[in-house]
């Protein structure tokens, strides 16, 4: 009855509008109320779950991603990335790709990530003879990179909800066994090193496959212009020097763990009085409206992302007393006990899910019904935290809620439907790195065991 009652409630809340964290909340008191429960508790839950030291990070990373998107980080990332490639056919839109993939490391977020580099970028792309399909389909694609790099914030909200459903778990790890407790931060930032490197190398190879295949850039009339000729490698270094105090955020976050300096929490503040003095004082390129901007966005999308985490906590409650993920265990074990055919189940449902919800809670609920099923199939706590994030970062690119498409298409004055038809390539790139990660557990593990020093799973 109480399964019924919060299924119900929570799909015809999402039916009516209601955005998601309020469904997931009235869902969760109504299930309370049947179950019998006082709804105290369930207010108690959610602050509870909301108290956690590590969440301060989360502020600190949005706070420091919105620092940098308005303060003109990413004019000279793009810069470097045109010096590099764009002499190139196709060349623009693999600078794109790379100054997206290097604005996501410093921002930590694909939609802040779009904004910036949308906004420089796809206007350029159009002007010089690119498609308007394909600068969206670009620079959407590649700024996904912001959820795997070390200053996405969507990172503690998984070790977060990882840690909550492993508790105190015994693992394989050789001929002895590993006690895991929780899932580290530290270990995922270096754990998605690896994936977005992947990832920007399809990217690129869709990036030029595309332009070469359509002989991009080509004017109006259909003429090709003559390729721009490369500036030099004085002008590339340059433009990479200029690059660099941006780019040291990521330098600075990664250096402090593995030194033992600070924690990923005590990491992020370090990175956002970084990102002031650099805006402020080294390219001042901040004012003080600017930075009134930035703070307000940092604050709604942490006031989002706290209460989403807080609801998930009472979700989290219910799901624990009626046993849903061993529930769900067994109805996916009794169709499959073969891992490739399991991980391959999980990933669809996950990129389903993620068309429907935002990252932060597809992360939050998913977590807890599937981490479970994967640990039993032998991949690890980490391994799957690379295969949610990078099926969430899909979803934000995907219809009906497509986050990031929806801002590249406004950026590039183009529907929806049109990006969709010419998709494929990119989507291509996307799956091949989602296949490697599921697959191969060395590619995300292998980074953090080396830096740490023990097993990483």
């Amino acid at each position: 009855m109480a399964l019924t009652v919060l299924c119900i409630t929570f799909i015809l809340f999402l039916l009516l509008g209601v955005p998601v964290a309020f469904s997931i909340a009235m869902s969760c008191m109504a299930t309370y109320w049947s179950m019998g429960l006082p709804i105290e508790l369930a207010i108690q839950n959610m602050v509870s779950g909301m108290n956690v030291f590590s969440f301060l990070a989360i502020p600190f990373f949005i706070f420091s991603g919105e620092l940098m998107l308005h303060g003109g980080i990413a004019d000279k990332i793009v810069t470097f990335a045109r010096n590099s490639v764009g002499h190139l056919r196709g060349g623009l839109g693999m600078a794109n790709v790379v100054a997206c993939t290097l604005f996501g490391g410093v921002s930590g977020s694909p939609v802040a990530d779009v904004s910036a580099m949308g906004g420089v970028m796809i206007p350029i792309m159009k002007r010089e003879g690119y498609s308007a399909d394909y600068a969206v389909n670009v620079t959407t694609h590649a700024a996904l990179c912001g959820a795997l790099m070390p200053t996405s914030h969507n990172m503690i909200i998984y070790a977060f909800a990882a840690s909550g459903v492993m508790g105190t778990l015994i693992l394989p790890a050789g001929a002895g066994e590993l006690l895991v407790k929780g899932v580290s931060i530290a270990d995922l930032m270096f754990a998605g090193l690896m994936p977005c490197l992947a990832l920007l190398v399809f990217m690129m190879a869709a990036a030029y496959w595309v332009a070469k295949k359509n002989n991009f850039p080509r004017r109006p009339d259909g003429s090709i212009p003559p390729l721009d000729k490369f500036p030099g490698w004085r002008a590339v270094l340059v433009s990479f020097i200029a690059s660099i105090p941006g780019l040291l955020v990521i330098a600075i976050i990664l250096s402090c763990i593995i030194m033992g300096i600070t924690t990923a929490t005590e990491a992020a503040g370090i990175a956002v009085t970084y990102t002031l003095l650099l805006t402020f004082v080294g390219y001042r390129t901040m004012n003080w409206q600017k930075f009134l901007k930035a703070a307000a966005k940092a604050a709604k999308t942490t006031g989002i992302v706290l209460t989403l985490v807080g609801v998930s906590s009472m979700f989290q409650f219910i799901i624990a007393i009626l046993e849903i993920p061993d529930m769900t265990a067994s109805l996916m074990m009794s169709a499959t006990n073969n891992p490739f055919i399991m991980f391959f189940l999980v990933n669809l449902i996950l990129f389903l899910l993620g068309t429907f919800m935002d990252m932060p809670a597809t992360i939050l609920i998913c977590t807890p019904l599937f981490l479970p099923i994967c640990l039993q199939m032998g991949m690890g706590p980490v391994q799957f935290g690379m295969v949610m994030l990078l099926n969430c970062a899909l979803g934000l690119n995907t219809p009906p809620v497509g986050t990031t498409q929806f801002v590249g298409c406004a950026i590039g004055e183009i529907s929806v439907g049109q990006v969709m038809k010419t998709i494929t390539p990119f989507y291509t790139a996307l799956f091949f790195t989602m296949a490697v990660v599921t697959y191969v557990p060395s590619f995300s593990t292998w980074l953090p065991t080396l830096i740490v020093g023990h097993p990483v799973y």
